[in-house]
Order: structure tokens, then sequence, then C-alpha cells
């Protein structure tokens, strides 16, 4: 849809990046670079305009985890510590060192997990935050844009 724009897909799970690069060559993306990280690890010092996750974000000892479809994932796609937010509170964190100044973050989350995650982006200098709603009315993605100097 947008063949001007470069995107870099990174994941930790080998095979997971196996499925992107099918999907990749299924709808000609040739606009996508695919990169086997753990977050930002190999992305050395590349800066980017908008940064999009959706990390693992339930509580590892959430009884869902053992329900319906759930229990086929990858744990390590699904948890994220004792509260679902590890990962949450690492991409927050790390993100800044690679986003251009005035760039954005969002991440997916939990169904009721959009204040602690606003509060962490505020908390790490993002402005502009906000979350937005899914079709069913539930706030999932948490998002704000980058400020260099409110950390000043």
């Amino acid at each position: 849809e947008r063949p001007q724009a470069r995107v870099t897909l990174v994941d930790a799970s080998a095979d997971a990046l196996d499925i992107a690069r099918l999907n990749a060559h299924r709808h000609a993306a040739a606009n996508t670079t695919l990169l086997h990280s753990d977050w930002f690890a190999a992305l050395a010092d590349a800066q980017y305009e908008l940064i999009v996750s959706n990390p693992p974000y339930i509580a590892a000892g959430d009884a869902h985890l053992q329900q319906g479809d759930l229990r086929f994932e990858p744990h390590a796609a699904l948890a994220a510590g004792v509260d679902g937010l590890a990962d949450i509170r690492r991409i927050v964190a790390e993100a800044p060192s690679h986003l251009a100044a005035g760039g954005w973050l969002l991440c997916e989350h939990g169904h009721d997990q959009a204040d602690a995650c606003s509060a962490l982006l505020q908390q790490a200098g993002f402005v502009d935050v906000f979350s937005a709603r899914d079709l069913a009315g539930i706030r999932r993605v948490s998002g704000g844009r980058w400020n260099p100097e409110s950390c000043a």
C-alpha cells in the first residue's frame, strides 16, 4: 500500500520471520527488511519515524494462557512478566534511541493495560500520549510522540 515507505520487521522468533518473509513475498512487499532480533538489539543506531509493536502482554500466571487457542501458541510470544508489561517497559525505555525527534511509538497491549502503558510513555518523555480503541471499543493500542526536549 505504501511502496515509498521502508519497513523493518524484527522478531526474536526465526519461525515468525519465515512466515513474515512468505507474506512479504506473497504481497510483493519489496520495501521490507526482516531482522532476527531481540527487540532493538540488531538495529544498531537506526532511526525511525514510526515504531509499531505487538509485544507479549499477558501476565505470566494468567489462566487464559491455558485456554482455547492460546494453549498452542509459544509462551514467549504471549506472556511478559508478572503483570504482562515487562516487554512494553523495555520497548518504551529503548525506543527513544531509535526514534527521530517527533517520531511515534505505538504498542498493542491488553484490554486493561491502557492506563499503565500511557503512564509508562509519559514517564519516558513521550508527548501527545493517547490510547486507541479496537472495533469492540476496548482501548488496545497506546502511543506517543518522542520529544527529546521533554527529558532535558
